[in-house]
This record gives structure tokens, sequence and C-alpha cells, in this order.
């Protein structure tokens, strides 16, 4: 008996049973070592609702595995509810429903969800500002911008940021093709903002519907495009079956995501299930770390169903040196955007010296 899969079925398939059982493990491991006793408990679960931006299809990578796990940790003494891109609140409502206590956390990027803070444009892709997954987690860790994020919404009420990871490269996948940066004027395709706002110079036109209507909008002509995501996204949510082309060319190596908490939802949960729920987010970074780096080459590799297109290195470096006028604009918007910005240059340049396989 032959196996029917298409390669790009094939990968998928293998990658969803690996991450199955990590999940599975990171569960157990979880509960094994943060769980709390079994006792008889006199007051009722604490009871959460977190939305994050994605949809289900994603949500069950980006977040399911973490909040299974936390569930069956917590013991019965936590139960956190989770929903997906749109279910309770649109999208672009996400921050102000959790900062009046409609939802209890959220996890999204900073921009996407229209965060009133003057960091927001750096959630999401912001052109260039990395080359790798481990580039956003370096930053936060080792150059400040956990500090510059902690103080940042430290400004805005009843709300807190907790912790940031990264996502996918952002890559253009189109029904047309695009091999020049011609080729992107007039082009209607869904994603971030900030990335939105950068390639719009080159004509290129961001449109927000919904993200469970995309699919659909690529098929009636609404949208061309997306430029939302990486190969393993398009691929794991269907968008790679309705779009011909992949741009090979990366405006950035990774999205900026974070998790986030109502204050006094934040508050009312106690010490020993807040570092549950912290240890868990970690898992969470982990877990898409390798999700996503795993399946990006194979899936450009050996992923049929779109066709590799490339814009000529001599127009792509006009892109990057726009990119470098872009971070002076955004530098010049305001003192701790500056700062951030500073972080950006002088984390590429230590990367630069440092050479293979940094850079």
């Amino acid at each position: 008996m032959t196996d029917a899969k298409t390669p790009s079925e094939r990968i998928l398939a293998s990658r969803r049973d690996f991450m199955r059982r990590t999940a599975l493990g990171g569960a157990a491991v979880a509960g094994g070592t943060l769980a709390a006793p079994a006792i008889v408990k006199a007051q009722a679960p604490i009871k959460w609702r977190l939305q994050t931006y994605s949809g289900a299809p994603l949500g069950a990578h980006v977040i399911k595995p973490q909040i299974d796990a936390f569930n069956e940790a917590a013991n019965g003494e936590m139960e956190i509810e989770l929903y997906y891109a749109d279910q309770l609140v649109p999208t672009s409502e996400l921050f102000r429903a959790m900062q009046n206590g409609t939802i209890d956390a959220v996890q999204s990027d900073d921009a996407t969800m229209a965060s009133p803070v003057d960091i927001a444009v750096f959630g999401g892709y912001f052109p260039f500002a990395t080359r790798y997954s481990l580039d956003v987690a370096s930053m936060f860790t080792y150059y400040g911008l956990k500090e510059i994020w902690a103080e940042a919404y430290g400004e805005v009420d009843n709300v807190e940021w907790l912790s940031s990871g990264a996502w996918d490269p952002l890559h253009i996948f189109s029904k047309d093709p695009i091999r020049s940066l011609a080729d992107m004027r007039g082009k209607r395709v869904f994603g971030v903002p900030t990335a939105g706002r950068f390639l719009s110079r080159y004509g290129l036109i961001p449109v927000t519907v919904p993200w469970d209507d995309v699919e659909v909008a690529l098929q009636t002509g609404e949208l061309d495009g997306v430029a939302w995501c990486g190969f393993t996204e398009a691929y794991e949510v269907g968008w790679a079956d309705v779009c011909n082309y992949a741009l090979t060319n990366s405006v950035t190596g990774a999205w900026f995501g974070s998790y986030f908490a109502n204050s006094e939802s934040w508050a009312k949960v106690p010490p020993h299930l807040k570092q549950l729920y912290l240890s868990t987010i970690d898992q969470s970074h982990y877990y898409r770390a390798v999700w996503y780096w795993g399946g990006e080459a194979k899936l450009r590799v050996e992923g049929e169903k779109m066709e590799l297109t490339s814009i000529p290195p001599e127009e792509w470096a006009q892109v990057v040196a726009d990119a470098a006028e872009f971070w002076d604009e955004i530098a010049a918007s305001s003192e701790r955007a500056g700062r951030v910005v500073e972080i950006f240059k002088e984390y590429a340049a230590v990367q630069e010296a440092a050479g293979y396989p940094y850079r």
C-alpha cells in the first residue's frame, strides 16, 4: 500500500506527531514539578478567559499546548478558557477588553491589538530588526528590551505585560508572482500593521479582515496575498492552498509576540500559580521556536504547493536601505522608541562582528 500524501502533508503530519508528544511530555513535567498537592479545596477554582490573536488551526501550536499544560498542572485550583481570534472580541479591541476586565489575558503582538504605548510599533514584524528567532529572546534578556517593555506597560492602568517571545519570519505569499519591487504595487495583502506600513512604500496595500476570513478573501479576490507569517503557518492554516507563489525575501526574521494579563485578575492569582503560568509561557516560547525553526526550511525546500520567487539582490538592497531610514523615523517618535532602535542597532552590530553562525 503506497503513501498517497504529498510531501508537505508528510512533513506536517510528522511534525504534528512530534510536537504532540513534546506537548504531552511538557505537561507531564509541569504536573510533576509544579503542581500543588492534592488537597480538598474550600473555594471555587480561579477562572480566566484568555483570547489569542491567532485562529484555531494556528492556535493549536502557538498557545494551546501551554494552556493545556497549565490547566493540568494547576490541579483544579485554576482553569484558563482559551478563545481564538475574534471569538469574544475583535482582535483590534483585545487590549481594551483586557484592560476593562472583559477578558483576563491576551496573547498577541502589541501593534495588532492596538496597545496604547509608544513601543507598540515594535510588536509584530519590525523590518529587519531580527534575523533569527533567538534574536528576540537575546534582546529581551541581555540588551534591555525587557526593562523597556515593563516600563512602558507600567504606565498603563490595569494591564500587566508578562513575557515576550519569537514566532516565525515574515514572507509574502501571493496569487500572482512577485519578482521585483514593481510587482508589489497594487497588491492587497492581509498582514500585521508595522510591516504593512513599511511595505506600503512599494505600493503594497494592507487590508484588514478577520483572521478566519482570510482564506475566503483570497479565493474571492478581496485579497491578493498575505504578509503575515512564514512558510510553517502558510502551510498549516491552509493559505498555501490558495496562494500560488512564495517570496523568499524575508522582511524580518521573527515576529515579536507577548503575553498580557488584566492587573486585577493577575493580583488574584496566588504566587505558586503565577510561577506556574510564567513557566508554561516559557514552555510555549520553546515549543514555538522548535516548531517554526524546524518547519521553515523544510517546507521551503520540500513543500510543493507554492512556486518560490525572489526579488533581485540589487533591488532588495534598496529595501534594506529604506528600512534604516524607517528605523530613524520611528526612533524620532519618542525617547523610549529611540532607546529600542538603539538596542536594535547595537545588537545587529554585535551579531555582524561575531560572524558565523550569528550572521
